[in-house]
Parts: structure tokens; sequence; C-alpha cells
């Protein structure tokens, strides 16, 4: 049976969540949750779908020591550990992806009204951050 691949971008107030197909080629963005009901959304949908791996974005500073977002992220890990123990957790270098969602929806011709959207931004975010771990493995 094929799994797919989740991956986080792990936000204080909301997570963008990117999704890969069952083969594991193509990452998508599937949505963007309020932080606080992220393990609740996560549980709905690993009982529909197979998830082999999450993959959360590791934010670190340009000199590459952790941001200070990585002291959120910690105890959400624990947490994500607890609540599926058999599902393995990567990290991925998320250092420009905020920067690159906006660039990628400007190039794509978005309107600025939707550019504006962080909850979009956030789920742009994650697919690149899924992106970025599919051409690194």
């Amino acid at each position: 049976m094929l799994a797919r691949i989740l991956a986080l971008d792990f936000g204080k107030v909301r997570t963008g969540i990117a999704v890969t197909d069952e083969l594991q080629l193509i990452a998508s963005g599937l949505t963007t949750v309020e932080t606080k009901d992220l393990l609740n959304f996560l549980k709905n949908y690993l009982e529909k779908e197979s998830v082999e791996r999450f993959v959360v974005g590791l934010p670190k500073q340009m000199n590459n020591t952790p941001s200070e977002s990585e002291e959120l992220i910690q105890p959400f890990l624990q947490k994500l550990g607890k609540a599926f123990p058999t599902v393995p957790i990567d990290r991925q270098d998320e250092r420009f992806t905020s920067k690159m969602a906006m660039q990628s929806m400007v190039a794509g011709g978005m309107k600025k009204k939707k550019r504006q959207n962080k909850a979009l931004i956030d789920e742009i975010s994650a697919t690149l951050i899924l992106q970025a771990y599919l051409n690194r493995v």
C-alpha cells in the first residue's frame, strides 16, 4: 500500500499543510488549519489516508542557528510523536519558503488581495518544504 508524505509549515497561529500523491512524486498544498486544531485535523486525516511520514519545517536563521520559532515547534513535535508513534518525523530547512511562496504567487499572476491571504502563504510554504524534502531524499 502506497502512502503519502505530509508536510507542516508550523506556525504559532496557523499551520500550512501539504501532502504528496501516493507515489510521493508531487507535493500539493492541502490546507491551512489553526494550530490549536492541528492534532485533531491530523487524526481525522490519518483515519482516511495512509501517511508514511511527517516532514516539519526547520526554521533557521541565516547563520544556521535555530530561529526562535523552533522553541514553539519542539513541544509540538513531542505531541506529534506521542499522537502518531508509528509515523516517523523528518525536518526540512525552511529558510526561504515564505519568500519563495510570495514570489511564486506573484509569478503565477495572483492578484494582490489574494497574495495577502496569510493562510494561502502558509499552505504554499508547506508545499515548498515538502518539495525541497522530496528533492533531497
